[in-house]
């Protein structure tokens, strides 16, 4: 059986965050020879016409989706499944338009938000300009925000400098501006939500999605005037404090198991609202009194060997095989 492996095309002077991709496809790759297909790895590039030939000319029987951008931009990441429903052919992963809601933070939030499902309030970068409250509270809040790319994942031109204290509205949209260049040309600022922050991983089974077990990203000797937060420095920086003081663990004392039980319960209506599908790992941030709110809705998560969601499977056993086995069953 002949499978593509579809992935984002990465350039040579690409950041460590789209090189990760060509580590999946890898791990991927071997997986399904593993599993007893022929597979072809075929990179996405914005020349859709010759793609579009290449995969009618292969003719595979599913392809596994593993673009998280194209050209290095995140919001045409709803471009790869479009293409295979246009062709027909079964892919791995989300559906389009939940690849699309899920992209777009903004979008995601508002979606969250009308469903009655916490999540952190918002000024987008128009309506830092406009004579309006902040969206869900209606004022600018006094606390500190974090300003974060409304498309970009990865923690791309995220760090602790991200988060800023708001003078008022006009200084909120000078610190937005400034950087849009690092941010994918698009950017909002969010209530910065001080507290744990954990993650919810969730893969397709028989019965619907089994939730893999809860992760907390611990920050681990922060001086405490350090903003703790999961950036790309923690993520991608090999050399950094927060690289090496950002730990994952899976242990939780029993005082945490109505907390946990919570987060569950909202990551599986979030599978629901957005209909994901095969995989997907969802972000809480859980303030000083508890209460969890949703940051974002990772579709289709990453699958290096280090990532949060192949280490979560690996606490519940699953071996990376039969992740991949899994996530094609759910096609």
């Amino acid at each position: 059986m002949k499978a593509i492996v579809l992935h984002g095309e990465v350039p040579r002077e690409a950041g460590k965050d789209e090189q990760d991709v060509l580590v999946q496809v890898e791990v991927v790759s071997q997986a399904l020879s593993e599993l007893g297909y022929d597979h072809v790895i075929v990179p996405l590039s914005m020349n859709l016409t010759e793609i579009i030939v290449r995969l009618q000319a292969i003719r595979p029987a599913l392809v596994f989706n593993l673009v998280e951008s194209i050209t290095g931009q995140g919001r045409l990441i709803y471009i790869a499944p479009a293409i295979m429903d246009f062709l027909k052919i079964p892919y791995t992963g989300s559906r389009t338009e939940a690849m699309f809601l899920t992209s777009n933070k903004l979008l995601a939030k508002k979606i969250l938000q009308t469903t009655g499902i916490a999540t952190p309030p918002w000024l987008s970068l128009d309506e830092t300009c406009l004579d309006k409250g902040e969206t869900g509270t209606g004022s600018l809040s006094p606390g500190p925000y974090i300003i974060k790319s409304v498309w970009e994942n990865a923690s791309v031109g995220l760090d602790e400098d991200s988060v800023i204290l708001a003078r008022n509205r006009d200084h909120l949209r000078h610190e937005m501006v400034s950087r849009l260049g690092n941010l994918g040309g698009d950017c909002f600022a969010e209530v910065f939500i001080e507290g744990r922050e954990f993650n919810i991983s969730l893969l397709a089974g028989d019965n619907g999605p089994e939730v893999l077990p809860p992760a907390e990203i611990r920050f681990d000797e922060y001086p405490p005037d350090k903003n703790r937060v999961v950036g790309y420095r923690a993520k991608w920086d090999e050399d950094s404090f927060e690289y090496h003081h950002t730990p994952r663990r899976f242990d939780f004392p029993k005082k945490d198991e109505p907390l946990l039980r919570h987060l569950v319960e909202l990551a599986m209506r979030c599978w629901d609202l957005f209909g994901l599908r095969g995989y997907a790992r969802v972000d809480f941030r859980v303030n000083r009194a508890g209460i969890p709110w949703v940051l974002e809705i990772n579709a289709n998560p990453c699958l290096s060997p280090d990532s949060g969601f192949v280490a979560a499977a690996a606490q519940s056993g699953l071996g990376f095989n039969r992740i991949i086995e899994r996530i094609i069953k759910n096609l």
